[in-house]
């Protein structure tokens, strides 16, 4: 399977954006994969018997390999262990200071952590083989058509004074907050078109399963 045709894929019906951040989901990605090069294989790397390396300075570090014998290829990948805002995990608990001087704790890493992020790994591993590339240069769809692009731009504008008041009326104070900063933004104004879309599906997702 060429590196082109696995680039083509779209896999945009099948990540989910986080602070900032896109993630495809790893199950649809190795499915995927496995599909266009059945004799695909991936390893989780271990070091002394462990899925991960550590050091107290700077944290943990997983690797994946994934091989494709039938092209000859193999790739690796690695990725730290994080918390939901993107900072190392340790062994032990530890706090630092936002942009606003507001202070935040970051939680000792557990197997869970290491778990979810080795599954990551693999997806970013995939990557390298074409996979959701374009997640990673920030683009929002493989070769777009002028259609496509002007329908992205769309929701890459911000929301209207109307769409702004709404989600005012809608959040919780505690709901707000957890917006601006997972958001970055500093007032509900600033969310972009799709951000906006991803809140509302969420809380009617929310309203529908009470």
């Amino acid at each position: 399977m060429k590196y082109e045709e696995i680039a083509k894929t779209n896999v945009n019906d099948h990540t989910e954006g986080r602070n900032g951040l896109t993630y495809l989901s790893w199950s649809w990605a190795w499915d995927t994969f496995k599909r266009l090069c059945p004799d695909a294989s991936y390893e989780v790397m271990k070091f002394d018997g462990l899925p991960y390396v550590y050091d107290e300075k700077t944290g943990y570090m997983v690797y994946t390999r994934v091989t494709v014998p039938s092209d000859e290829l193999t790739y690796e990948m690695w990725l730290p262990v994080m918390d939901p805002s993107n900072k190392a995990m340790k062994a032990e608990p530890y706090t630092y200071k936002d942009r606003y001087g507001k202070e935040h704790t970051v939680n000792a890493a557990t197997m869970f952590d290491i778990n979810k992020t080795i599954m990551r790994c693999l997806t970013k591993n995939l990557a390298m083989f074409g996979l959701g590339l374009y997640i990673y240069s920030g683009e929002d769809l493989p070769e777009m058509t002028d259609e496509e692009k002007k329908a992205a731009d769309e929701l890459k504008k911000t929301i209207t004074k109307k769409e702004a008041d709404i989600l005012g009326k809608t959040l919780t104070e505690d709901q707000k907050a957890w917006v601006v900063e997972n958001y970055h933004v500093n007032t509900l104004s600033e969310l972009t078109a799709e951000q906006y879309g991803k809140i509302m599906k969420t809380l009617n997702e929310r309203e529908t399963s009470k």
